[in-house]
């Protein structure tokens, strides 16, 4: 399973705007990705698709999160999505 750390760059935090963006991305992979707050045990992920887990996971800017995908393509797959939460889709 591949598995990275990111760390929320948008100012208003994973909300909204970024957490659109965030999870259109990660449902066009044709591969299940989970998010879940640096700490918390894998079996709590959240799926990374669905904007309302990650509008509920509260992570605010500066957070550290971690994805995780499993699958052919998970490693590129999981540095994309790396590149969108560390970018501050709120100065664009």
């Amino acid at each position: 399973m591949a598995e990275r750390t990111a760390t929320i760059a948008s100012r208003v935090g994973l909300h909204a705007r970024p957490a659109a963006i965030f999870a259109e991305a990660a449902g066009d992979l044709d591969l299940e990705v989970t998010i879940a707050l640096e700490g918390e045990p894998a079996d709590e992920a959240l799926d990374a698709s669905s904007i309302l887990s990650l509008m509920g996971l509260g992570a605010e800017y500066g957070t550290t999160v971690v994805l995780r995908a499993d699958g052919e393509g998970a490693e590129a797959a999981l540095d994309r999505l790396v590149a969108i939460l560390e970018t501050d889709h709120d100065a664009e």
